[in-house]
């Protein structure tokens, strides 16, 4: 154990609600600011924030005009984060993503290869409509989340602290697009949907951005170093025994062949356990987002759903009847509640 774990593990009880507190504020103050400029998604804000709270990646799936660029951008601006964007195209090659090298020649003719690095080596990487991409790009990007480093002819690049990745989807459009595979969509630690905004914060959408220049941007409440730290008291929050128990539960009982008759009626297969190691960091992220010292069996029941329904396949019959995964998930939450 490293002499920095071992202090972390010996902070009192008193000193992790400190820390807590102090987290309490910032995270306050990056609501506000976002706030300022995104209108109408509170829990795809939310649910973005958590995950990155929580360390981990974020799919966002919405149609298209939705804000999530413009989401991305507020959030690496007020988290004080390098965020860049790829824009996935068909003919997009992993070097476009990791880099690649180029030779270089002196003047004395000496010629020598230079790593030149790729927008994967951003704190924040929006990576647009990431189902457009061949196979073999996503998982170029995929493996960079999963290990942070890229390798590039046989020399390790560590990828900067925090990385963060937000892709996008658009649920409609099928036709030239590549599906990830059940394998790597478990890399993201939730899918987050973008619905429509409500009546309310579309008018005030039309009324604040097409009166004048619409150029909005956010000043970094937190550094990334602070990011850092308020990630590493996520892990350190006391969990209830009764929590653990209601995330076992749930994630168990969507598993065909454990006994639950929604799952053994309507689902192929289900989540592993990387979906509780989700649950259990997430319910701690969102206890702090919304202001507590303690997650609840609330913030399991309300993070079921983007962290499961990309972890579970309907079976034949269940696509059949018209079900979808969203319905499977609120019939497991009721029995689990």
């Amino acid at each position: 154990m490293t002499a920095h774990a071992s202090t972390e593990a010996r902070l009192s009880e008193s000193e992790i609600v400190e820390q807590a507190e102090r987290a309490l504020a910032d995270i306050a103050k990056v609501k506000k600011s976002v706030g300022t400029v995104i209108f109408g998604q509170e829990s795809v804000v939310e649910q973005s924030m958590i995950a990155i709270l929580a360390g981990g990646h974020g799919l966002l799936v919405g149609v298209p005009g939705l804000a999530k660029t413009k989401l991305v951008e507020t959030l690496g601006g007020a988290l004080g984060l390098n965020a860049r964007r790829i824009q996935f195209t068909p003919d997009l090659m992993p070097s476009d993503i990791i880099g690649t090298e180029v030779m270089d020649q002196d003047e004395a003719g000496r010629r020598s290869f230079r790593y030149v690095k790729g927008p994967v080596f951003a704190q924040l990487l929006m990576a647009d409509e990431i189902n457009r991409a061949s196979p073999r790009t996503q998982s170029a990007l995929l493996q960079s989340m999963q290990e942070y480093h890229v390798t590039v002819a046989g020399e390790r690049h560590d990828l900067p602290r925090p990385f963060h990745v937000l892709a996008t989807q658009n649920p409609l459009e099928q036709e030239g697009t590549y599906p990830l595979p059940e394998a790597q969509l478990d890399r993201f630690l939730m899918q987050i949907d973008v619905f429509y905004p409500d009546i309310d914060a579309e008018r005030r959408i039309l009324l604040e951005t097409t009166g004048g220049p619409t150029e909005e941007t956010v000043d970094g409440v937190v550094t990334a170093e602070r990011l850092i730290e308020i990630q590493s008291l996520v892990r350190r929050m006391p969990v209830a025994e009764s929590v653990v128990e209601a995330i076992l539960r749930l994630v168990r009982s969507a598993r065909p062949g454990n006994g639950h008759k929604e799952a053994d009626d309507h689902i192929s297969w289900g989540p592993g356990p990387r979906a509780s190691q989700a649950l259990m960091t997430c319910v701690r992220a969102r206890a702090l987002y919304e202001g507590r010292l303690a997650p609840s069996i609330d913030d399991v029941m309300a993070l079921a759903e983007p962290i499961l329904q990309h972890r579970m396949a309907l079976n034949f019959a269940a696509r059949a009847e018209g079900m979808s995964v969203r319905d499977v998930i609120g019939a497991l939450k009721r029995d689990a509640a």
